[in-house]
């Protein structure tokens, strides 16, 4: 294919015939010579959907976006201007271990996906200079050729040449569950504008009957698949957990810069040297940041992740954890999510009788009701019919072909038919005459297909003995079975003495029955259903199958619905229609991948919170749409690649145990922020309150608290004594609660009386201390008792803050092991800053007499005291 040579789009090779078709890509049906095929790889690339790759330089910077760290980063680099390097060490590595977390944390997230990537078949069957061989996917170019047989995973985009009763499962594509016959036939104008390109296979579905032979026409990013999976690399919408972080920050950091600067002034005017007054506001600063909450909420974070892992569900964004808390809306597919992707007989209607199958999917447990002792005549003639005009097979005890097909052998095997007849000539199904026929050895002609044109070709029907048809009774039996949502196949049969059979053959059948099936759900997700409804959670499966099979199966689901919206429906409404139209709907039918993204922005812009699950290419704009998108561990690259949770069990009931965990991550994370800021709240309140003082008390000239100390408070006390929160068990009922209100403030009314509390409890024992222990002690030991002092404080209000209503009186200190080792922990790191000279030199401390722990601890008392002051009153005034 000569350089200048540009290809058409691939729709307009199905209007092509054959010989245009391969004289257009330069190639024959020996295929390419290897020469070409490299060329053509060096022009058209490899034939792979770039799926988006971080740079880990770059997933690491980002730990940085947060102005809480823009402050720190700043008073580090003036700290080292003053010469102070070892705050500015210290500050740094703060801000460094804060990063490592979270890009240690998405590290493994994305080495998770890469695992499961790995997975996917790579090799393809292709035919380059007449002859054939097997080459990785990724190498195949326009105008190679591929033989595709039953079980292939379509690797490219491709037009069908020579075909043999192949059929393809495109539901990763459409949605679609049933299989969709192809043909090498060029297509008309009018079957172009509705979309049946039945001469072409695309990229990543799956054949699951038959073979073929097709020439490559699109590779890669050109491919459909790959067109798809260029609407999902831009940036995804930022969760709730986000947007309160970012606003509690930059709320914070304003407050503190402010504060910081007017102290920073004030000092000046009362005539502090620069220094003094900039040490002050540095140590006013550092004291108000809470260092160590980013780090603690991504660890929050990643223990959900943790969790969730051992309940099949991979993170592959953090913050997602959180989000699921408050999800209102879950946006389902229907096809392999909510049902089993399992088609099964659940009624059978033969010899005048209906018969109920009992069991789901393609195991073989169950039997067929009120079939007496034996099998009646006419069921095991249906039966038999449906296990011999059958391409599908079983190996092993496994399944293979079409998923209609191998739901006739189960149901025959329900019945105890196992054995096949010999098989001496067969019809292939065609779609346009809706049948398929066989004749075996015994001499008997099979037929099955469409009901309506199998009644047509029969002029009797079986009972006890044949008799004459009754067709109209007959439609009205068919009417009853696909009123159900099931779909039906006909079955009817002769005998025929000749060795081959034609369709002249086909005529004066005898009816046997019906067989109507369907697509079960799994029984995990009705439960998972009832739980959503009990937690305020509203279900919502949207599909590509038709509304009446989607009505029934959302009805055995349990998802009230009111009927199905169509895609017809939905492309003639515009936003705002739509806006209106999805407050009311639960189940969407027969809808495209732009109709599925529409849904899901009308859905947000009610105000919802939506969770979309998939597993196709289909579902990916959605996904990434959403505000957490759920992807299959055995769907598509691109749906994995736009999800932020992918379910290793494909089970949509997991996402139901992942909700719960996202709530119980969000009580975690507010418990951790009630305990954080207020002790944060309380060392900025001693250094404001000291430098204000200190024109009436010379004492507090003197700062009762160095930067650097408290950064280590903050950071290393914050941490070890806030982490043991993490590990609190979440409420029992934490799935009977609405969702949260996305727009519920992290500052709200208790989060402002904890703080002032705990700040002017922590402030005035602080204060305090140091002015007692000044009187008598040097200024760094009465900076020692206060540093032991505001630790103290710390470990006694951790005992309550582990619950925001109960009273600490009514918990088991004991129940939670962490937090016995996370007060050990502490308190060995505070002992050995103060007694041990090495780390006394870098944190300016001075060891003091043993006594003045009798002043520390009742003043360390004061936090935990007036907490519990508080949570009696309010409990008292509810009820």
């Amino acid at each position: 294919m000569g350089r200048g040579v540009t290809l058409p789009e691939w729709f307009e090779f199905s209007k092509m015939e054959i010989k245009d078709v391969l004289k257009s890509l330069e190639t024959s049906k020996r295929g390419l010579s290897e020469a070409e095929a490299r060329a053509r790889l060096e022009r058209y690339g490899y034939n792979e959907v770039e799926l988006k790759r971080e740079n880990p330089i770059l997933r690491f910077l980002k730990q940085f976006r947060s102005l809480l760290v823009y402050i720190l980063l700043v008073i580090s680099v003036f700290t080292l201007l003053i010469g102070e390097w070892v705050d500015t060490a210290v500050i740094m590595g703060v801000v460094i271990i804060n990063s490592l977390i979270g890009f240690i944390q998405e590290g493994k997230a994305n080495e998770a996906m890469e695992a499961l990537q790995k997975l996917v078949k790579t090799e393809t069957t292709i035919i380059r200079d007449g002859k054939q061989l097997q080459v990785p996917s990724s190498l195949l170019v326009p105008g190679d050729m591929v033989k595709m047989e039953m079980g292939d995973r379509v690797p490219a985009d491709i037009r069908v040449i020579q075909a043999k009763n192949i059929f393809v499962d495109e539901s990763t594509l459409t949605g679609e569950s049933v299989p969709v016959e192809k043909t090498p036939i060029k297509l008309s104008e009018e079957a172009i504008s509705k979309g049946e390109f039945r001469n072409t296979l695309f990229s990543g579905t799956l054949v699951t009957e038959g073979n073929g032979t097709g020439v490559v026409v699109s590779t890669g990013a050109e491919t459909e698949i790959g067109k798809i999976s260029k609407t999902v690399k831009g940036e995804g919408v930022k969760t709730p957990l986000i947007r309160k972080i970012d606003e509690f920050s930059r709320s914070i950091a304003l407050a503190i810069i402010s504060i910081a600067l007017i102290n920073f002034i004030g000092a000046l005017i009362f005539g502090y040297d620069i220094i003094f007054s900039f040490l002050a506001s540095t140590s006013l600063a550092v004291a108000a940041i809470p260092e160590g909450l980013p780090a603690i909420i991504t660890i929050t974070l990643a223990f959900g992740v943790a969790k969730m892992a051992g309940k099949n569900a991979i993170i592959r964004n953090l913050p997602s954890v959180e989000t699921l808390g408050s999800v209102t809306v879950i946006c389902s597919d229907k096809t392999g999510t909510l049902t089993k992707n399992e088609m099964t007989v659940k009624c059978i209607y033969a010899g005048g009788e209906f018969y109920e199958v009992e069991g789901t999917g393609y195991e073989r447990e169950g039997e067929i009701k009120n079939t007496g002792s034996g099998l009646p005549g006419p069921l095991r003639m249906t039966l038999e019919c449906g296990l011999n005009c059958n391409n599908a097979s079983m190996t092993d005890g496994r399944l293979q072909g079409d998923p209609t097909e191998k739901a006739l052998i189960i149901s025959a095997y329900k019945g105890g038919i196992v054995r096949r007849a010999e098989r001496m000539d067969e019809i292939p199904f065609d779609s346009r005459k809706k049948y398929m026929a066989i004749l075996t050895a015994d001499g008997m002609i099979y037929v099955k297909g469409s009901p309506e044109r199998i009644i047509e070709m029969c002029s009797h029907e079986l009972r006890d003995e044949p008799m004459e048809i009754d067709r109209e009774r007959l439609r009205k039996e068919l009417h009853i079975l696909t009123s159900r949502g099931l779909r039906v196949l006909a079955f009817a049969t002769r005998e025929h003495s000749d060795g081959t059979v034609d369709d002249g053959d086909l005529r004066d059948l005898i009816f046997l029955g019906f067989q109507g099936m369907m697509d079960p759900p799994r029984p995990e997700a009705m439960e998972a259903i009832k739980k959503c409804e009990s937690a305020g959670i509203r279900t919502i499966m949207i599909t590509g199958d038709h509304a009446r099979t989607a009505e029934t199966i959302a009805e055995k689901l349990g998802i009230p619905a009111k009927g199905a919206l169509t895609g017809s429906e939905i492309s003639s409404m515009d936003d705002k229609e739509l806006m209106e139209a999805v407050r009311e709907y639960n189940l969407y039918a027969r809808v495209s991948p732009e109709d599925k993204y529409r849904i899901t922005a009308a859905l947000q812009g009610l105000g919802n919170i939506v969770a979309m699950t998939g597993d196709g290419v289909n579902d990916a704009p959605a996904l990434k749409m959403a505000d957490v998108g759920v992807a299959m561990g055995s769907g598509t690259d691109v749906a994995k690649e736009a999800s932020d949770i992918i379910l290793t069990d494909d089970n949509f009931a997991t996402i139901v145990a992942s909700v719960s965990e996202g709530r119980a991550v969000y009580e975690r994370i507010q418990r951790i922020i009630y305990y954080v800021l207020p002790t944060s709240g309380g060392q900025g309140l001693i250094i404001l309150s000291s430098f204000f003082m200190a024109a009436l008390i010379p004492v507090f000239r003197f700062l009762p608290l160095l930067p650097l100390q408290i950064l280590w408070i903050n950071l290393f006390d914050g941490i070890f004594l806030a982490m043991p929160l993490i590990t609190e068990p979440g409420d029992a009922d934490v799935l009977e609660r609405p969702p949260r209100d996305p727009d519920e403030k992290i500052i709200n009314s208790t989060f402002i009386r904890k703080v002032g509390i705990v700040s002017m409890a922590m402030a005035f024992s602080g204060l305090s201390v140091f002015y007692i222990a000044e009187q008598s002690l040097t200024v760094t030991q009465a900076r020692t008792v206060t540093f032991a002092t505001v630790i103290m404080v710390h470990v006694f209000y951790l005992l309550t803050a582990r619950s925001v209503e109960n009273s600490v009186l009514k918990m088991n200190p004991l129940s939670n092991k962490w937090i016995l080792y996370g007060i050990g922990t502490t308190l060995l790191m505070m002992m050995l800053i103060i007694y041990v000279p090495q780390l006394e030199f870098i944190f300016r401390t001075r060891p003091f007499p043993p006594e003045w722990w009798g002043v520390v601890i009742p003043f360390s008392l004061t936090g935990l005291i007036m907490i519990e002051i508080e949570k009696l009153i309010r409990r008292r005034l509810k009820g």
